[in-house]
């Protein structure tokens, strides 16, 4: 075995398995002759063959265990909760399957999630994000782990399925997931699993949507926690997270200045708002599309020019797309911007950007660096695309730094721990975690200006149009306004401020099951 350093896959000759699947019993983590080397063994059932994964020289897992320890410093939250719980082990009997990015801050968390007593299998939910000296460490801390940076498709499902069934053969009873993508296979593949599991949890915007779509086609068959909505997820990681970790994915995949650049925010939810003010820290003129028209509104109170992304094509230096929906750069805008354009996704998944098309029509593809491509298109020019389309910051850089990151994970763990202590007392459909007490200062001194008064008011009168028009719907109670007359308020000051808003193609608004005309986020969303 070399001794390079570096992880690294061989392949060898595999031995036939005698109900032509590969036994669990197989997977083993090993020590070779010498002390210095720690291989974990993986069996691939494709083309014959099993590929063993190779960790070499223990330089490798020791600057895992580095970073590991680096991030814990970062990760108070995460950290007082093992220090809280560790002792008691309230997840003690847990079978955790988990599917998410394989980072320093996850090793912390899945690490933390052990020491509450929880088993552990885990893969990665994106082939691009794993880091290998984190995953290398955690292997050699007993903790099985299946993801590799740069697995094929093919290779990401099968890591999945290698979740499922522990080492003793009882199957996964809960659920860790960024994506749904987990959760998506085990409702596909194993459906008579879920009588036996206590919940989920679920870390992204685009996961919940695709939750909402199994939900509101009856086919869910566990509860499952939105960790996404949490306050101290969604306004913290989305936001100061993900603004901080674009730039970084940005400057390692292309060295470019971001200063006097200008900058294309698909979506401005909690994701472009962070992507917003970053990348306008760092100089950037910022210009944002999209098809909400309060979160369109958001974005102009907040400075930015707000137009369609068929106007914005033509000038931008720098795209981003922040939405989790698909098909939001398609080939009719790639074909518009200008030379070298670089073509960002911080969304979920691979579809924002027509990666497909690019493919199809580009002339040439010219690979600069690992996850770097240049497409040059049959119009002469040429755009740049980090990560094949996928999400950059973790694809090109690191992720999101671990201080935010414990705030996410704290609510994952909170969640484990809520589902299991409170097994069978939650339904099965999508819920979050409890409320905290927030309290809200909204004192004034000389009044509010009329166009933000504008807003208020136009609820109020639309509100008194409710009640008048639709009288005995509503009973004894407190309610809110219904959020399509929030947005038609919205809508009704776009105008003045010369604000032209994207509308939902039949492909989106399938996407993420979201009528056309709105209402365009749900009843729970925190703008």
């Amino acid at each position: 075995m070399p001794a390079t350093g570096q992880s690294h896959f061989s392949e060898i000759q595999s031995k036939s398995v005698p109900n032509g699947n590969d036994s669990l019993n197989e997977e083993q983590i090993q020590q070779e002759g010498l002390e210095d080397v720690t291989t974990s063994l993986i069996s691939i059932p494709t083309a014959g063959r099993r590929f063993c994964r190779q960790f070499s020289e223990q330089s490798v897992a020791e600057s895992g265990r580095k970073a590991l320890s680096m991030a814990e410093v970062e990760m108070p939250g995460v950290m007082r909760l093992r220090k809280i719980y560790g002792p008691t082990k309230p997840l003690k009997g847990v079978r955790l399957a988990g599917c998410l990015h394989v980072t320093a801050q996850t090793g912390v968390m899945i690490e933390t999630l052990r020491e509450l007593g929880a088993e552990i299998r885990w893969s990665c939910c994106n082939p691009l994000s794993t880091q290998d000296h984190i995953a290398a460490a955690l292997v050699k801390a007993g903790i099985a782990i299946f993801a590799w940076k740069g697995e094929t498709e093919e290779e990401k499902l099968w890591c999945i399925d290698q979740t499922i069934y522990f080492a003793n053969g009882e199957p996964l009873n809960a659920i860790l997931d960024d994506g749904c993508n987990l959760t998506r296979i085990v409702h596909e593949k194993y459906l008579h699993l879920t009588h036996a599991i206590h919940g989920g949890s679920e870390e992204t915007t685009a996961g919940i949507t695709k939750l909402r779509k199994l939900l509101k086609s009856k086919k869910l068959s566990i509860p499952v926690i939105n960790v996404n909505d949490s306050v101290t997820k969604s306004k913290f990681d989305n936001n100061y997270g993900c603004g901080e970790s674009l730039v970084d994915g940005i400057k390692r995949a292309t060295d470019t200045m971001i200063g006097g650049k200008t900058a294309v925010i698909i979506g401005y939810g909690n994701v472009g708002k962070g992507c917003a003010k970053t990348l306008s820290g760092h100089g950037a003129k910022v210009i944002i599309t999209e098809i909400d028209p309060i979160c369109a509104l958001q974005a102009a109170m907040d400075g930015y020019q707000v137009t369609t992304i068929a106007e914005a094509c033509k000038i931008g230096h720098i795209f981003v797309t922040a939405t989790g929906s698909t098909e939001l750069i398609r080939g009719e805008h790639i074909m518009e911007m200008r030379d070298m354009a670089i073509l960002c996704n911080i969304g979920s998944g691979q579809t924002e950007i027509d990666v497909v098309w690019l493919k199809a029509n580009a002339i040439k593809i010219e690979n600069v660096k690992p996850q770097v491509d240049i497409y040059h298109l049959p119009n002469g020019r040429a755009v740049i695309l980090p990560a094949d389309g996928r999400v950059i910051n973790l694809s090109c850089a690191h992720g999101n730094p671990s201080f935010v990151m414990s705030n996410s994970f704290s609510n994952q763990i909170l969640a484990q721990i809520e589902l299991f202590t409170k097994k069978g007392q939650y339904p099965i459909g999508i819920h979050i975690l409890p409320a905290d007490g927030r309290v809200i200062n909204l004192s004034c001194a000389h009044g509010n200006p009329s166009f933000v008064m504008s807003n208020s008011f136009s609820n109020q009168i639309l509100a008194q149009i409710e009640l008048f028009t639709k009288k005995g719907q509503y009973p004894i109670g407190i309610h809110i306004l219904p959020k399509t007359l929030d947005e038609e308020v919205a809508i009704a000051h776009l105008e003045y401020l010369g604000i032209k808003l994207d509308k939902l193609t039949p492909t989106q608004s399938a996407y993420i099951d979201v009528h056309p005309d709105g209402p365009f986020k749900p009843i729970y969303y925190r703008y």
